[in-house]
């Protein structure tokens, strides 16, 4: 996939409930660049890598910020990010997956699951019930290198206080931006957090990205997803598979509610009885606008996708 000429909706939609300054500074604080300034500040403070409540490790091991020297400015890793609830976590099969997969597409190798699973163990233990996790998978050589067969990955662990995200409604920009590697959650995409704060500008709350074929694919840092009164739809796009999105879809299937995926262009958006965003915070913040387009009210979608992700079990690391 390539970048093209990125162009905002020249309309603005209404303010968001939490504010457009609240909502960037929300939105921002779950950027990779923005939770790693967090953690260094914490690992700062502490001396050890952990504020006696949360913590920051490298491979399982509590770090001062000397030892962060290889990320500081490294945008060539990949992370993925949870909420912990009574100590416990949904659809972490998902998050392994999602690192082991893109660990083998960046380096060529991956951390064993167990390993991993360890490591954020021993992170959560070390803070209170109720956090946000960000792992984020690196390779130790750093950027501009030609990893060799014994580049082994390292593995990142940060917590921080819980969120739930913004309450919406949102209203979303369109941009016209494609990522790279988009079935990858990787670290330091200027475009995500420049074509936010280029909406929130222009009176939005975020942004939406269309593909060059006309198709709505993801925005900045959530899944969309559509409602046509009967059945949740998908966009047919390249993206990243969000964890909640996936965990919604496996629960939806299981309670037998119909959904599809497909293409989704502006001309389909008046034809849509309701849409959200979705990210690792929430299955389902509405949205109420996107470019000119009014969307909906759909509290009976809303609800239905909270309560396919309770469906979930939570576990225990």
């Amino acid at each position: 996939m390539t970048k093209t000429n990125a162009t905002l909706s020249e309309k603005n939609g209404p303010e968001c409930h939490v504010g457009r300054r609240s909502f960037m500074q929300i939105a921002g604080g779950m950027s990779a660049a923005a939770l790693m300034s967090t953690f260094a500040a914490s690992a700062t403070q502490a001396g050890s890598g952990t504020t006696g409540k949360y913590t920051l490790q490298r491979n399982g091991v509590p770090v001062d910020v000397s030892s962060l020297k290889t990320l500081a400015f490294a945008g060539f890793a990949h992370a993925t990010y949870f909420q912990v609830r009574n100590s416990q976590v949904r659809g972490i099969d998902l998050h392994l997956k999602r690192l082991r997969e893109a660990s083998m597409k960046m380096f060529g190798a991956s951390l064993p699951d167990e390993q991993i699973q360890n490591y954020m163990r021993a992170a959560i233990e070390a803070g209170p019930p109720d956090l946000s996790l960000m792992a984020t998978v690196f390779s130790p050589t750093g950027e501009f290198t030609v990893g060799g067969a014994n580049d082994t990955p390292e593995i990142l662990v940060g917590t921080v206080g819980p969120s739930s995200g913004p309450s919406g409604p949102l209203s979303l920009a369109i941009v016209e931006y494609e990522r790279d590697l988009p079935e990858v959650k990787h670290v330091g995409e200027v475009g995500k957090t420049y074509y936010m704060r280029q909406a929130v500008a222009q009176g939005f709350d975020d942004a939406a990205f269309m593909d060059r074929h006309g198709r709505l694919s993801e925005g900045t840092i959530w899944n969309l997803a559509f409602w046509d009164g009967e059945a949740v739809i998908w966009p047919k796009a390249a993206m990243l598979l969000g964890t909640s999105m996936s965990i919604v879809r496996r629960q939806l299937d299981r309670l037998g509610i119909p959904q599809r995926t497909q293409e989704v262009t502006l001309e389909d958006l008046p034809k849509m009885s309701g849409a959200v965003v979705m990210n690792s915070w929430t299955p389902g913040i509405p949205v109420n606008r996107i470019g000119s387009v009014a969307i909906p009210e759909a509290p009976k979608f809303l609800e239905l996708l909270h309560q396919a992700f309770k469906e979930e079990t939570p576990t225990s690391l």
